[in-house]
């Protein structure tokens, strides 16, 4: 894969690594001989997003190992008092990727430059396609501020294809009724994204993706298939999980895998919640400069262009 660079001034930043607990005692790991090998563990930086709190597990790094994707922020939990002023990002520009927003708790307001604006809540999944240029503002929604209560979810970027980073944006939000369920006495799965043996999402992407929400019960034992070109990686939410290899995942931590094996082993000897994300690597060259992601320095210095001349609309009435 053609690694990624850095355009001088990127936000995008990256993490810190950190080395894996071996777990021996108690092991119920399964040893498949077609299992996924543990490339890296990495652990996610507390940083603030305007007044959001973010844990960041990784932002425009590790792209050969995380491509299709390109940013991960999970942000809260955040427990919010009624009447209390929202958490809230003010509108910003974006071009050339889709940021996919899914709540585990709460509720959130979004508003953009596609004259779209909404309330969206637990369970719900957005996908941003920004294209050529589009502005949005987000913040904790209505629902917490009249009742109070947990705000909690993830803001993950997916990479635009080469071809479509000039497209029209488009905005879009996702039911449960649009995601698959896999449902047995020691695990859960929602697949968000992508699919999974027999059950299938119904969202549709512009390259294959996945991304899976598992919950896992105490002593239980997981294997996902995935295809062997694609990349994989996995999010510890809660709990703890043990990896191929007896390496020990822990919470706000994320592992990175090798290519070239098909199942992802997992066990869960206390019960754990985590994301499994990967698809087939975009194989292009990444380009960022803050919300802008591109394939060279003059489409970075296009989209600049554009914003500063209004393109992608006026931030003061995304914000109003």
């Amino acid at each position: 894969m053609k690694r990624r660079q850095f355009v001088k001034g990127s936000a995008i930043l990256g993490l810190t690594v950190a080395s894996g607990v071996v777990l021996v005692k108690n092991s119920g790991m399964y040893h498949a001989d077609s299992k996924r090998k543990v490339r890296q563990i990495l652990s996610a930086d507390r940083v603030n997003v305007g007044t959001l709190p973010v844990l960041r597990a990784f932002a425009g790094n590790h792209v050969d190992y995380v491509s299709p994707f390109v940013m991960f922020d999970e942000f809260g939990p955040v427990n919010l008092a009624a009447g209390s002023d929202p958490l809230r990002v003010d509108a910003h520009p974006h071009a050339g990727v889709t940021p996919t927003t899914y709540f585990l708790e709460g509720t959130g307001h979004h508003k953009d430059s596609l004259n779209y604006d909404f309330q969206i809540g637990k369970g719900d999944f957005m996908l941003f396609n920004s294209g050529r240029g589009a502005i949005h503002m987000e913040e904790s929604g209505l629902e917490l501020y009249n009742k109070g209560g947990f705000y909690h979810g993830f803001q993950i970027w997916l990479n635009t294809p080469a071809k479509y980073k000039f497209a029209d944006p488009s905005t879009n939000v996702f039911r449960e009724s649009d995601m698959a369920n896999i449902e047995t006495k020691k695990y859960s799965i929602k697949v968000v994204l992508g699919e999974l043996g027999d059950a299938k999402s119904r969202i549709e992407l512009q390259s294959p993706a996945f991304y899976y929400h598992i919950k896992m019960q105490a002593d239980s034992r997981l294997d996902i298939p995935t295809d062997p070109t694609h990349n994989a990686f996995a999010y510890l939410v809660k709990g703890k999980l043990e990896l191929e290899g007896g390496r020990g995942l822990q919470a706000n931590q994320v592992v990175l895998y090798e290519r070239g094996e098909s199942q992802i082993n997992l066990y869960a000897e206390e019960g754990a919640e985590l994301l499994v994300l990967g698809g087939q690597p975009l194989n292009e060259p990444v380009i960022s400069y803050g919300p802008f992601v591109m394939n060279s320095e003059e489409q970075i210095r296009q989209c600049i262009r554009n914003y500063q001349n209004g393109m992608m609309g006026n931030p003061a009435i995304v914000n109003g």
